[in-house]
């Protein structure tokens, strides 16, 4: 039986380590440790909205005026959602991350404005520990590198297991344990304006690019994937098309013990399945459809962040 206990000492293999180092910044734990638990997710869930702290710009100044909220003739298609966290450009399609210096592209496919990248940033301090047939595997953190490889984490984001993305540890909200978010936006460990996409809200994306919910799959979305798919990148001819620049690449998962799959990509859900599973979107290289289905929460997968 598993067993994630953060009781268990900060035992870490230097290549983790260095993983969690990689030139992004790590994400700031006093927080979680100066709150209660009620606090932490609380702050997951809340679903606060940004739109009021919006910006507007004097369509005769190119200079952003962050003393005035509203500028009379004009509307910026810069929108901050706090000064020192993230700026969102619609012209230049971007995500400015002021936790740790990073942009990002972004893409709006029918209502929804999306990160067309993976998320980098490094959730880190926090750690995880996997035990199965009295085998116990540790780290100090609970996002990494595919492969342990820094170079990967530039290309293609990092790989968290979902209590990382919600925000939280692997005590409250791991494998085992029912967080109970309820509803509303989670940001977890996306931009503050931005929050984890829900189960319905990746079902509207596939909606949007034209996927069919298989009659005799649950989990099948018909012709989803290849649109969003990278146009390159995907081994034995397994590429999209890109249609919506979406660009999902084979980014590959982190097993619980510590080991590495590839060829595939995987976007965890802000939809919990009770205490072991979380919902999950998977798609593979020689299928042109995606699957929305659950997995273990304590894998490493790629998240997509979606604009509040």
């Amino acid at each position: 039986m598993r067993k994630l206990s953060l009781g268990l000492s900060f035992v870490a293999m230097a290549v983790f380590a260095a993983c969690g180092d990689d030139g992004s910044s790590a994400g700031d734990l006093s927080e979680l440790s100066s709150s209660s638990d009620a606090d932490v997710i609380g702050s997951c869930a809340s679903g606060e909205s940004s739109s009021s702290n919006s910006e507007e710009v004097d369509s005769s100044s190119s200079e952003f005026d962050s003393s005035s909220s509203s500028t009379e003739g004009a509307r910026s298609s810069v929108s901050s959602s706090s000064s020192d966290e993230s700026i969102h450009d619609s012209d230049e399609n971007t995500l400015a991350d002021d936790r740790d210096g990073q942009t990002y592209r972004t893409v709006k496919i029918g209502d929804q404005v999306w990160m067309a990248e993976n998320l980098n940033y490094a959730y880190t301090g926090v750690p995880f520990s996997y035990e199965f047939n009295d085998s116990v595997y540790t780290s100090d953190s609970t996002s990494w590198c595919y492969d342990n490889a820094p170079a990967n984490c530039a290309k293609y984001g990092r790989l968290y297991t979902w209590a990382a993305v919600v925000g939280s540890t692997e005590e409250k909200c791991g494998y085992g344990h029912t967080c109970g978010l309820g509803t509303g936006n989670v940001q977890g460990v996306c931009p503050k304006g931005w929050h984890l996409p829900s189960k319905e809200e990746f079902e509207s994306l596939f909606k949007a690019v034209g996927g069919v919910k298989a009659e005799n799959n649950l989990w099948q979305w018909q012709g989803a994937g290849k649109p969003l798919k990278s146009a390159s990148g995907w081994q034995n001819d397994g590429n999209g098309t890109d249609s919506y620049s979406f660009s999902a690449l084979p980014t590959g998962f982190r097993y619980d013990n510590g080991t590495f799959g590839g060829d595939i990509v995987s976007f965890w859900s802000s939809t919990e399945d009770g205490g072991k599973d979380a919902y999950r979107v998977k798609m593979y290289s020689e299928d042109a459809d995606a699957d929305l289905d659950f997995d273990d929460k304590s894998q490493g997968f790629s998240i997509r962040c979606l604009k509040d």
